[in-house]
């Protein structure tokens, strides 16, 4: 036997080996990818987003004074900005002065019930001692009638007798104008003051109600912080006039991040809420696990909801693989120990495995609130309640 020949029979076995290694290399693979790599699908085109939380003013004002700058972290009700309040002290002491004009002047209208009240009786008493009258010249005028028939009195004595009764009859009917002015003059005041007092008053409250309104002004030139965050895109300066509404800065709440996956939309098929989801982050490594659950899947592809969607109806038309966001929330606890911040690049790999019916249930406490402006009241009612009681009591 030749030496090529023995070389030849030596490397046939060798590749039996080999090939029969790969063969049991693929099968192994098969075997791994149908029982576990085939429940997972990953990405690594996802990010980290959060809540921008935009700080704008109330109302329109000049910036005296910056508390907070970019990359600090503010704590709720935490001033931020403030306004120059020296219009919002005038127009506060212009509408207090208001209130108490107002509580005055309603008082004077049932002071004025009580004289309109004695001026009617006035009146009715007038009416009476005018009837009284007209009843005693009519007398006066029948009895001369009676004796003019015996030539007892004279005919002038008659003429002045009927004068009389005309003079009476016109007393009457002045004394009855009077009433009825009087008891319209009446009527008026009371409408205006009957089922209500003085504070209660409707000119009083539209006062206090401007009072309210002056405080808040007052109150909101002084911009706390909405929620605990970190300050970034701050854009106002001092010395700057602003507008209600203009954008001065920007708080992100850290403790509230959450992942946005773009997973390509063969792989989303069988993707549901409350399935589990392991994520790494660049800034960390491999070292770093976050795990987190899908919270949701978008209701379209990137491409439907962007700024300018694609033309796919134009002639040029190339077939791209369209991606569609998936929001997955991340642990607390893990959040808490290994900060993210907002844009970060993430890489999340998808447990595809029916998730339970605690894990399924959406919306996990993500709720965003603020109560810092309900604090911009506290303290009105008592001022506004003190001139009330001042101005009555004068």
């Amino acid at each position: 036997m030749t030496t090529e020949n023995k070389s030849a029979s030596k490397r046939k076995p060798l590749l039996l080996g080999a090939a029969l290694i790969f063969i049991v290399l693929g099968i192994v693979y098969a075997i791994w990818w149908v029982l576990v790599l085939s429940h997972y699908e990953s990405t690594d085109d996802a990010y980290v987003h959060g809540n921008l939380v935009q700080v704008t003013s109330q109302i329109s004002g000049t910036v005296i004074a910056i508390e907070a700058d970019d990359t600090q972290h503010v704590q709720m009700g935490a001033p931020l900005i403030k306004l120059d309040a020296t219009d919002a002290d005038v127009a506060l002491k212009q509408a207090e002065a208001s209130l108490a004009q107002a509580v005055r002047h309603t008082r004077t209208l049932y002071v004025q019930n009580d004289a309109l009240k004695a001026d009617v009786a006035l009146q009715q008493a007038n009416v009476e001692r005018a009837e009284v009258d007209l009843n005693k010249a009519q007398s006066d005028l029948k009895r001369r009638q009676t004796l003019a028939k015996t030539g007892g009195i004279s005919g002038e004595e008659i003429l002045h007798a009927q004068t009389a009764v005309k003079a009476a009859q016109a007393g009457v009917a002045q004394a009855h104008a009077a009433l009825a002015a009087s008891r319209a003059k009446l009527q008026t005041n009371q409408a205006l003051t009957t089922g209500t007092t003085v504070a209660a008053h409707p000119d009083v409250q539209l006062a206090a109600d401007r009072v309210r309104n002056a405080w808040l002004a007052r109150a909101r030139t002084a911009l706390p912080a909405p929620i605990n965050g970190v300050v970034a895109q701050r854009s106002v300066q001092v010395g700057q006039h602003v507008a209600p509404g203009t954008p001065l800065m920007t708080l992100v709440p850290l403790q509230q991040v959450w992942v946005e996956g773009n997973f390509k939309e063969n792989q989303v098929a069988h993707m549901l809420p409350g399935q589990k989801v392991e994520l790494t982050a660049d800034v960390y490594g491999d070292n770093v696990v976050y795990h987190g659950k899908i919270e949701g899947i978008a209701a379209g592809t990137g491409s439907a909801f962007a700024l300018l969607p694609a033309q796919n109806a134009s002639g040029n038309w190339i077939k791209v693989v369209q991606r569609i966001p998936v929001r997955i929330s991340l642990d607390p606890k893990e959040l808490a120990e290994h900060p993210l911040r907002v844009g970060l690049s993430m890489v999340a790999k998808v447990h595809l495995v029916k998730p339970d019916q605690k894990d399924a249930a959406q919306g996990e406490n993500s709720k965003l609130e603020t109560n810092v402006f309900e604090g911009s009241k506290d303290g009105v009612d008592a001022v506004i309640d003190k001139i009330i009681k001042e101005n009555l009591e004068s």
